[in-house]
Parts: C-alpha cells; sequence; structure tokens
C-alpha cells in the first residue's frame, strides 16, 4: 500500500469576521466565516468544503460502481446542515443521486443500480473519516430515461 500526501497552504486576518486564501492543488481560493452564521461570505467556507469533498468522493465512488452496470452519468445534489447553538456542529449530510436508466432495464440491473447508490456511501474515504461523527443519508432518485 502507498501513500499519498496533499498539502494545503493557508493565510488568514481578522479573527472570526476576518477573510482568508487557501491554495492546495487546482484548489485557490478566498475563504470567510459564510454569512448564514454572521460571517463576512467571503469566498467558501468550511461548510462548503466539507460538503465538497463529501459529494466529489461519494460522486467518484458511485460512478466506478455504475460504470460496471453501464451508466455512465450522474446527477448529484448534496446537503450538509449545521447547527450552531450550543456549539457548532456538523449534524448531517444527504446526497440524492439521481441515475436516468434505460426503459427496457431489467429490473435485477435497476435493483443492483439501486444497492449501488448506498454501496458508494459506505465505501467513500471521506464517508469513512466522518463515520460516528456526521450521519451521512443517501435519496437516490431512479428514473427511466424517455425514448
Amino acid at each position: 500500500m502507498s501513500e499519498h500526501r496533499f498539502e494545503l497552504k493557508a493565510v488568514w486576518s481578522g479573527g472570526l469576521d476576518g477573510a482568508g486564501h487557501i491554495q492546495a492543488g487546482n484548489l485557490d481560493t478566498a475563504i470567510s466565516v459564510p454569512s448564514q452564521l454572521d460571517g463576512p461570505g467571503v469566498g467558501t467556507n468550511p461548510e462548503e468544503l466539507l460538503l465538497g469533498a463529501a459529494a466529489t468522493c461519494y460522486l467518484i465512488t458511485l460512478s466506478m460502481l455504475l460504470k460496471r452496470l453501464g451508466i455512465e452519468s450522474i446527477e448529484l445534489n448534496s446537503e450538509i446542515y449545521v447547527h450552531s447553538s450550543p456549539a457548532m456542529k456538523v449534524d448531517k449530510i444527504i446526497h440524492r443521486p439521481r441515475i436516468g436508466i434505460p426503459t427496457h432495464t431489467s429490473q435485477e440491473l435497476s435493483d443492483k443500480i439501486s444497492k449501488a447508490t448506498y454501496r458508494a456511501e459506505q465505501a467513500c474515504m471521506i464517508s469513512k473519516a466522518l463515520k460516528g461523527n456526521v450521519e451521512v443519508i443517501v435519496e437516490p432518485e431512479i428514473h427511466q430515461l424517455m425514448e
């Protein structure tokens, strides 16, 4: 097994209502406390970054599983829920994959596709890292494509 290293560089100024900047590989953006939490809302924030990490990990893992079943395209909407009182806490993340399947798809294949949506969450390394601290929920929508 090989170990991979990723590095992030950050600068910050101004306390809770300040702003900063992060750079890691292709990620290069301003950061601050989000406006929903009474911050300046400049650039991105930890909540969006955690949601982005969880969503992209889930999406990539799911796409690998679905490709084996002949599905090439997926849409995903994800949400993160954060409580700010009495202390800041990430409560849950919900992934809602939307997968179109041909009308002639067998029930057996449709069931395999549905199971893959849940298996991807269990296999995703970010979901594994959050396990026990943040509830991750999958609510798939599998619909037939119009032909």
